[in-house]
């Protein structure tokens, strides 16, 4: 089972300008996929695979004047760019065959400098977790994260994310194995009433949450001021 664990990160200037080139060749190498994709199927050709599209547009693309900046970011985001095309095809075409669950996949459409979120994808030969906290990105640096809670297990991927707001976002993926409970040995049946929350079958009771009462003795010990801009705050909700 593959879980999500999201952290805000805090990535200096240098790293900054480093992500954005990253964004930016990560960008280029989708479009450029894409559009071969796209003119290969308006021509009435072959769907062109990956290994084809991973030598024209990364390896010798790197080679041209045109596109020799790709070369200034790691090669993982590059790959991971165009895996994650290929990702965006087959939900469009499983949902097309009716094999996808959801919400259907539209197919895959041109990436744009001005879209509110950019991210890159590395695998784990291209990111690793430092023992002073932070996280090191190839040819961007050691990246600054608030570790609001502790991962379970080592992670195998991790996206790097800009949104709108201008704040940076890491999110590792881990693997881990579901929680097994044991096989209760009893059964209980569950009575819901007025006096109490629940009665179980074997005569516990659990009593009902007193969100209301709770509240109305917090009222009570607010000055007038307090009061009156929790009533304000009630309607304008």
């Amino acid at each position: 089972m593959q879980l999500r664990y999201n952290y805000r990160a805090y990535p200096d200037a240098s790293q900054r300008r480093a992500l954005a080139k990253a964004f930016g060749c990560a960008r280029v190498v989708w479009n450029d996929c894409l559009r071969d994709r796209k003119e290969a199927h308006a021509a009435g050709l072959p769907y062109v695979k990956s290994a084809e599209l991973s030598r024209l547009r990364i390896t010798q693309a790197k080679r041209t004047a045109e596109r020799a900046w790709l070369a200034d970011v790691s090669a993982v985001v590059l790959q991971q760019s165009l895996r994650d095309l290929d990702t965006a095809y087959k939900n469009f075409f499983d949902s097309i065959k009716g094999e996808r669950q959801g919400r259907k996949a539209g197919p895959p459409r041109y990436k744009s400098k001005k879209d509110t979120r950019q991210s890159i994808r590395l695998t784990t030969n291209a990111f690793c977790l430092q023992d002073n906290g932070t996280v090191y990105v190839a040819k961007v640096g050691n990246l600054q994260v608030t570790w609001s809670r502790r991962l379970p297990a080592a992670p195998t991927s991790v996206t790097v994310t800009k949104d709108s707001c201008g704040r940076y976002f890491l999110s590792f993926v881990v693997d881990t194995e579901p929680d097994v409970l044991p096989e209760a040995e009893t059964e209980a049946g569950i009575d819901l009433g007025l006096c109490a929350f629940a009665v179980l079958s074997d005569g516990r009771k659990i009593d009902s949450p007193r969100f209301l009462r709770r509240a109305e003795k917090k009222l009570k010990r607010l000055g007038p001021a307090e009061k009156q801009a929790v009533a304000y705050g009630s309607w304008a909700r």
